[in-house]
């Protein structure tokens, strides 16, 4: 059995080898990877993942409508079926999306009794989650996925909203060419979550449900905008899971982990340091702390460091705040009354005038105050739309915050910073970007 030193180090390898920025880019494999002799995987913006047993194969997970054609293409040359199972992990759009391409006479899509309610809430948001889902990802077939499509006519590159033949409630169990599968319920980013647990191998695939980076504090709302994601559940997930004593453990995106000790050791780590924040903003909360104290001072101690290349502690203790409080913080009249923050910045710059406004954002970034500096340049932009030194000094403190490796590491605050960035050359530019 490995040593807790030994174990510790690991876990601390493994949260260093898994940084946030690789999210941002979509790899696609060339081939099925083997990962065992009958489990493939297939790379996208999440990974599908089939299981070939001598009666066919299981898919699970299929990606975003457009990747399914690349993956039904690797997974064909591997294993070309029949497909008697579809299993999703959960009903998130790059879950779900190319459940369509997979079906074949007599194909049962499997999911938690709850993946129509959880597709359901997608849909509900639609359009304003295709407006903020651009400032991350670029949603588009490549041109070698158009081409397996256009040599496969019998495949769409539409996303499927697709309706399950077999729903489970907690759990369910069956047999496939002599491959033991159990699906067993679980919330973390959805409430619909599946773990797909084979136990004579003792693999348990997990895909999204604790997040695409293993080992990294969660997103329990996440940037691009959605439903709050409730911690308890959450942590009884990773109990569940513990449970299992998975030797294998496959994700979302990344390799798999290999190691019971290992795998235990990072859901441990996981389940601490949530609990830990939960635990501080709760103490917060009820001493009377204010929420930006508590954003600001609520930090991991050193036993409990996880990634922050996903989720932010920061943004974690807002999320639980709300959770139990709600959006009022009961400090200004003004949070119950129809005025927007920008309408009262736009007011104070008016009062202050914008050259102040501009000189003391100046004055900021020269001190290495960089939020404060955005701040101030976002001040004068609510008051004067557009005015060209202030979206330069915004410009300039949004790249010092970028330099910064906390803000560089987190998949969510650099694509922001990098999106929001991009547009702002090409405004200081006449609408040409800088090169």
């Amino acid at each position: 059995m490995t040593s807790p030193h030994d174990l510790t180090t690991e876990v601390d390898r493994l949260i260093d080898e898994r940084p946030g920025k690789v999210l941002l880019d979509f790899v696609y494999d060339d081939e099925a990877v083997p990962l065992t002799d009958f489990l493939y995987r297939s790379s996208g913006s999440s990974y599908a993942y089939m299981l070939v047993t001598d009666a066919g194969r299981i898919i699970v997970n299929t990606g975003l409508g457009y990747e399914s054609a690349h993956h039904r293409h690797l997974f064909d040359k591997v294993g070309p079926g029949p497909t008697p199972y579809v299993i999703t992990t959960q009903g998130h759009t790059d879950h779900v999306g190319g459940v369509a391409n997979f079906r074949d006479d007599g194909t049962v899509y499997v999911a938690q009794e709850r993946n129509q309610f959880a597709q359901g809430q997608d849909a509900r948001i639609r359009g304003r989650m295709r407006q903020w889902n651009a400032a991350w990802f670029d949603l588009a077939p490549t041109a070698e996925i158009e081409r397996f499509a256009a040599e496969r006519p019998d495949l769409s590159l539409q996303q499927d909203s697709p309706v399950p033949d077999l729903t489970f409630e907690d759990r369910m169990a069956f047999t496939l060419g002599g491959l033991d599968v159990e699906l067993w319920h679980g919330t973390g980013e959805t409430t619909d979550g599946a773990m797909v647990w084979l136990p004579q191998h003792r693999i348990a695939l997990i895909s999204n449900l604790l997040g695409p980076l293993f080992c990294h504090f969660p997103n329990l709302n996440t940037i691009r905008g959605h439903e709050y994601r409730q911690v308890e559940p959450y942590l009884a997930t990773i109990r569940r899971l513990r449970d299992l004593r998975p030797e294998m453990l496959v994700t979302g995106r990344g390799d798999p982990i290999v190691g019971a000790d290992l795998i235990d050791a990072c859901l441990q780590r996981m389940h601490d340091a949530v609990s830990y924040v939960r635990d501080e903003t709760l103490r917060g909360i009820n001493d009377g702390v204010d929420l930006d104290t508590l954003v600001r001072e609520i930090t991991l101690p050193p036993e409990l460091r996880v990634g922050q290349g996903y989720g932010r502690v920061a943004w974690g203790v807002r999320t639980i705040w709300e959770t139990y409080l709600g959006w009022f913080r009961h400090e200004r009249t003004s949070e119950l009354l129809a005025i927007g923050p920008n309408q009262v910045l736009a007011d104070l710059v008016e009062a202050g005038g914008v050259e102040s406004v501009l000189q003391l954002a100046l004055t900021r970034a020269a001190e290495g105050r960089h939020a404060e500096a955005t701040a101030l340049s976002e001040a004068v932009l609510a008051h004067t739309p557009d005015h060209p030194q202030a979206s330069r000094q915004l410009l300039d403190a949004q790249r010092k915050l970028l330099e910064d490796p906390a803000h560089e590491a987190n998949f969510w605050l650099s694509g922001w910073l990098e999106h929001r960035i991009d547009k702002l050359e090409g405004a200081t530019t006449g609408g040409q970007r800088e090169v």
